[in-house]
């Protein structure tokens, strides 16, 4: 298959917008641009079209999809919501969408099984891109779209990334530029609880903890359920094909050397103590210099992907500080690590 990369841009937009909703609606599979990562899409209505994404994924059927709407009024037609419920649904609305948050909710019959994995629920949010809400608009029904990328790889945050990991199983990319967020999207389960609302914390993300307690009790499950709710959960997600570690402390780290070695950094700070630990056959940093988090964030999947593609044997990766995004930064790299062999 060949595969057709469109660009948004303002000249082309509109043709843009038009060949993908064409392709979606006859039913295939479409990349397209989000603030998070790059998503592969179908109409969420169509169970054959969801069907492709999981075979182009090569995703278990256990792993539930994430659905994009184009207006927050469109989540009474996939969510069946109570009066008592939909006042935390309006709160978080308001404060987070359009946005890199999703919500977990009871599911309307409209929404096919194989999108939410069987469960009564269903994970919706409402992207801020303005490529991805002028083609569910256009579209007129909700789109499924987890990231674009191969099972378990690292997300794509540009249109190249989606090429090199998809490109000949796909018939369209979408090209809307670089993502902005570079994160996955916070996902949570809503529920009215006993005294405040409940977010259940699935999977961290660009909303963080601090900004959601001004509206519910943030909750992180302790013991993982049978069943995954939402995408993201899995021990082991977001991984490159080379072996990525992470060490408690920089001393742990005994370099093999028959192999080479790159090193994911932080900001490149020599007080971080991996910097001049070894001689690095290559070194990427998140944020070079400054130690921003939002910036390491955003350069999070790239600097990996760079460093998977540069030939070194074993990436070690510098965590961050586990405040406000870089909990997600580090839950991503966790998910990402290999365990580290014993001694």
């Amino acid at each position: 298959m060949e595969t057709e990369i469109l660009y948004a841009d303002p000249e082309g937009f509109d043709e843009a917008v038009g060949v993908a909703v064409q392709k979606l609606n006859e039913g295939e599979v479409v990349a397209l641009p989000t603030e998070t990562v790059y998503g592969l899409g179908a109409n969420a209505l169509d169970e054959n079209a969801v069907a492709k994404v999981f075979e182009v994924k090569e995703r278990p059927s256990f792993d539930p999809l994430i659905i994009h709407i184009a207006t927050r009024e469109q989540i009474y037609e996939v969510c069946d919501i109570s009066p008592e419920l939909d006042v935390v649904v309006q709160q978080l609305m308001e404060a987070f969408w359009p946005g890199p948050f999703t919500m977990v909710l009871p599911k309307k019959d409209i929404i096919p099984d194989i999108v939410t994995s069987g469960q009564a629920t269903v994970a919706v949010r409402m992207s801020e891109h303005p490529v991805m809400r002028a083609i569910c608009k256009e579209l007129g029904k909700p789109i499924a779209a987890p990231s674009a990328n191969r099972f378990g790889r690292i997300s794509p945050t540009s249109a190249h990334a989606v090429e090199k990991e998809l490109g000949g199983r796909i018939p369209l990319i979408i090209d809307g530029g670089a993502c902005n967020a570079g994160l996955e999207s916070t996902i949570v389960r809503v529920e009215l609880g006993e005294k405040r609302p409940e977010l259940h914390l699935l999977r961290s993300g660009p909303v963080v903890k601090e900004e959601m307690q001004k509206i519910g009790k943030v909750i992180r499950p302790k013991k993982p359920r049978n069943v995954e709710e939402a995408p993201g959960q899995l021990d082991s997600h977001y991984a490159p094909a080379t072996p990525l570690y992470i060490f408690e402390k920089p001393e742990d780290f005994v370099p093999d050397p028959a192999l080479s070695y790159g090193l994911l950094s932080y900001r490149g700070a020599e007080k971080d103590g991996y910097i001049e630990l070894h001689d690095w056959a290559v070194i990427e940093e998140l944020s070079p210099g400054k130690g921003k988090l939002p910036e390491a964030a955003v350069r999070l999947f790239f600097a990996l992907r760079q460093l998977d593609e540069s030939g070194v044997d074993v990436i070690v990766a510098e965590t961050v500080a586990e405040t406000a995004i870089g909990v997600a930064i580090n839950d991503r790299l966790r998910r990402a690590s290999t365990k580290i062999p014993s001694v």
